[in-house]
């Protein structure tokens, strides 16, 4: 490191490396009662009493009628797909995780990439129609970074074309827009609760259901099929959630609000420093009345003096742990890259993205002099 840089003294201090999040853990101590009355009952698993006291909660935080827990967002996406018998083709965006389409894949479904909004970076209303056929029977949309979709332009393509919508909802916990929770919009809505997640329970998922009867066909085909000791009713799977990542859960729904006060804080602080940097776009909202900032994504344009590659090296080289999340596209990963809708000409907007996009650190426990440190680093690639 060139002691001559302006940057060297802030990157000297830098104790441990920032990473572009942290998980939320609320005090150990709070979790030991939980354990101890695991420990007592000796029942780990099988909806149990935390499963169900968390399900509970769960829809009476989000606003949701039913809900089913999973051991991971990715079972939740697989069991979605089959709970509805969904086959053929789904359309869905090139710009997310992979688990996106991999539950796609999975249920021996063809995905079917259409380009994203330049705005809202969400799948983009006016090129679905385009790429229905008579094999299309859903849309798989993301309320990427926990913006929230067209949800009404969507359903009324879902209704006018007779299909099921299904949202991964993974980064949209707890976001509502002026017609309430956007996690009742389509048919279901999938939730993460992995450790990155603004609510985590350590790994875990869930489907928000519409209706009793919809949550008991969930629940059937997560736990093996099983109705009761001797009746299969379905190919189902091992996707149920454990009780300490339920427990963990309870606990966490404390913090919750306080956790997602904090990150609101430091997504208007990022924007305040940012503002005056040439080149660096922050992505904007999309029209939820509730945030949760999930994610801190930027844009870097062409009148910055270097390369989002380059400037992610640079906050590198301050142990700035930033993320180019989504890069590559899905519809650039080997498995999906000979379809016809994942030419790159098919997507423009996605593919130019992809290659502008910049995560920063976000996370409750975020330092105002990481943050300070950040933006530094990026002012001083802006000279």
């Amino acid at each position: 490191m060139n002691k001559r840089d302006p940057l060297y003294s802030l990157r000297a201090r830098a104790a441990s490396p920032t990473y572009v999040t942290q998980p939320y853990l609320p005090p150990l101590a709070e979790f030991i009662p939980y354990l101890e009355e695991i420990w007592e009952s000796k029942v780990l698993t099988n909806g149990g009493s935390f499963h169900q006291q968390l399900e509970k909660a769960l829809c009476e935080y989000l606003d949701v009628d039913h809900i089913a827990l999973f051991a991971n967002g990715t079972l939740a996406l697989v069991t979605a797909l089959q709970s509805l018998r969904i086959t053929g083709e789904v359309i869905t965006t090139p710009y997310s995780f992979v688990a996106t389409a991999h539950s796609l894949l999975w249920n021996g479904i063809k995905p079917v990439f259409v380009d994203i909004d330049p705005k809202t970076l969400n799948l983009d209303p006016e090129r679905i129609e385009a790429a229905i056929t008579p094999q299309t029977t859903a849309i798989m949309p993301v309320h990427c970074y926990g913006h929230p979709c067209d949800v009404d332009a969507i359903q009324r393509i879902a209704d006018n074309y007779n299909l099921r919508v299904i949202y991964d909802a993974a980064h949209a916990f707890g976001v509502r827009n002026e017609n309430g929770s956007v996690l009742r919009c389509g048919d279901l809505s999938v939730l993460s609760f992995h450790a990155t997640k603004v609510f985590n329970t350590f790994e875990g998922g869930a489907i928000v259901c519409p209706d009793a009867k919809t949550k008991q066909r969930i629940d059937h085909l997560k736990n093996f099929g099983f109705v009761d000791e001797t009746t299969v009713v379905a190919t189902g799977i091992n996707g149920k959630m454990s009780e300490v990542n339920a427990a963990f859960g309870m606990l966490q729904l404390r913090y919750i609000d306080e956790a997602l006060t904090r990150r609101k804080s430091i997504d208007h602080t990022y924007r305040e420093m940012l503002a005056g940097i040439r080149g660096i776009e922050c992505v904007k909202m999309a029209g939820e009345t509730t945030a949760n900032y999930s994610y801190f994504p930027i844009l870097v344009n062409g009148d910055f003096p270097i390369s989002r590659d380059a400037l992610y090296a640079s906050l590198r080289e301050s142990q700035i742990y930033a993320r180019r999340y989504f890069f590559p596209l899905i519809s650039e990963f080997p498995m999906y890259r000979g379809l016809p809708s994942a030419s790159p000409a098919n997507l423009p907007v996605a593919s130019d993205v992809a290659r502008r996009v910049l995560c920063l650190p976000i996370y409750p426990g975020l330092e105002m002099d990481q943050l300070n440190t950040i933006v530094a680093v990026i002012a001083d690639c802006a000279r």
